[in-house]
């Protein structure tokens, strides 16, 4: 059957039809096209509401299908604190004049067909067969707080649950198979304080925050890499005590005493061991140190990297500067935003060279983006403000396809303009390449009922997971 057969074919079959012969059908009929767009024409009597979960259940049928459960075994968020204007970056919208474009009025091509990303991100526009783009990505809230909670929960702010983030999801779920010495779930540098990271999991679950700088001559990873004492100093500590710790030797077979002595043993291998030498960048080529950038950021990719070998499931990188751009935005994108390409870029080339991508899932935001519309009066004096209605993803490795671009916003990036994605799409997309099922439960100190997501009885909105690019 020829593509245009298969199109005619599509064009005589009702959503409801498709929906009847459920997933494997439905995953049939997205690798012949797009069946959100070539579905079929709705039945006269079906509603948009009855339309959108028509597109909505077959999108999540079909990605049942098509993922490869559990192939993503690390991944490395790479979050943009304060949210990056989707105008100026991943989704540029040429011809819309000085008010919405300002100063960066200049596009670029990519590798890819019909890609075009900002002049500020030359070196992303040659790995764009490796990344796609989620330029539909909404959720309407335009508060710091509450908007990080959506984008890093899937689940509505205001509730009487506070939930996990993602990373400590992936804690939670991973802790049977991952047997590293270090933390399961890692955050470069500072953890961000929006909100409650490990929510109801508790501290077991909350992220260990590395401090330090990985571009200072010594990355001084806090309670791993001590200040000002070099290592040859701690291991003489370490024997001096082990030599005095006599009444350690005498009750070796307590229990609580083994107990201590093996958290004792597992300090030291993070401090003195395997943890140790996963932070030192020294390990690395000056050429490669050189390509991902000598800057906090470039280097905070590669140690995140140097993680995903060592088999840390999940690396977050807090972008090491704002991006609440109300004013002296434009100034900022150009001082940021190579830092940005390079960092992003190299770590998708060095992952894919090193066969780690395929494993690796890397996905880089804000909590929202910023208005397409330039503020060019008083006090902004050329600022973007807060736009939770339209931005977008970065979605990389870990079983997404590449080169790839899901939904659209408008024609000047106000709004959403084809396939809306909802934070509940994206997590609940990740979770199953995962292998992690969405709708399992998370013990809950008070035994409440707390799922992993759960859309239906919080009123979160969605609209399918990411078939598309899987």
């Amino acid at each position: 059957m020829t593509t245009s057969d298969n199109m005619n074919h599509d064009e005589r079959v009702s959503r409801r039809e498709l929906l009847r012969r459920g997933a494997v059908g439905a995953a049939g009929m997205i690798a012949a096209g797009s069946l959100g767009t070539r579905a079929g024409a709705a039945p006269a009597d079906e509603t948009p509401q009855q339309q959108a979960a028509d597109e909505k259940t077959a999108r999540d049928q079909a990605a049942q299908a098509k993922a490869k459960k559990g192939q993503t075994k690390s991944v490395i968020q790479i979050f943009l604190w304060g949210g990056m204007s989707h105008n100026d970056a991943w989704d540029p919208k040429p011809g819309t004049g000085y008010d919405y474009l300002g100063e960066l009025d200049k596009f670029i091509p990519t590798n890819v067909d019909g890609i075009q990303l900002g002049a500020l991100f030359p070196m992303l526009a040659t790995q764009a067969d490796k990344f796609s783009l989620i330029r539909s990505m909404t959720h309407g809230n335009n508060g710091h707080e509450t908007a990080a909670y959506l984008m890093q929960t899937g689940h509505m702010p205001g509730g009487r649950l506070a939930y996990p983030s993602l990373g400590a999801v992936f804690a939670f779920f991973k802790k049977e198979q991952y047997t590293g010495l270090l933390p399961p779930y890692v955050v470069m540098l500072e953890a961000a304080g929006r909100f409650s990271e490990e929510g109801f999991l508790g501290p077991g679950y909350k992220p260990f925050a590395t401090g330090g700088d990985p571009n200072a001559a010594r990355f001084e990873v806090q309670g791993i890499v001590n200040q000002g004492i070099d290592d040859g100093r701690q291991r003489a500590r370490r024997d001096l005590l082990d030599k005095i710790n006599l009444m350690g030797y005498g009750l070796a077979d307590v229990s609580t005493v083994a107990d201590a002595e093996s958290a004792k043993q597992k300090a030291y291998g993070l401090i003195l061991g395997r943890g140790r030498e996963v932070f030192n960048l020294d390990n690395e080529s000056t050429e490669l140190r050189d390509r991902y950038g000598r800057n906090t950021f470039g280097q905070e990719c590669l140690a995140a990297r140097r993680m995903v070998e060592a088999g840390v499931p999940y690396v977050t990188i807090s972008f090491p500067g704002g991006w609440d751009t109300h004013a002296n935005h434009f100034a900022t994108m150009r001082a940021q935003c190579p830092m940005l390409d390079q960092g992003l870029a190299t770590l998708l080339g060095d992952l894919s060279e090193r066969g780690l991508l395929d494993s690796t899932l890397v996905w880089c935001t804000g909590e929202f983006g910023r208005t397409p519309k330039v503020s060019w009066e008083p006090p902004w004096n050329g600022g973007r403000h807060h736009h939770g209605d339209v931005f977008t993803v970065l979605v990389a490795g870990g079983g997404f396809k590449g080169g790839c671009v899901v939904g659209s916003s408008d024609e000047k990036g106000e709004q959403v303009g084809t396939r809306p994605v909802y934070p509940a799409d994206l997590l609940g997309s990740m979770y199953l390449l995962a292998g992690i099922d969405a709708s399992a439960k998370l013990p809950h100190p008070w035994g409440l009922d707390a799922r992993v997501l759960d859309t239906e009885n919080e009123g979160m909105q969605s609209a399918g997971l990411l078939e598309e690019i899987m």
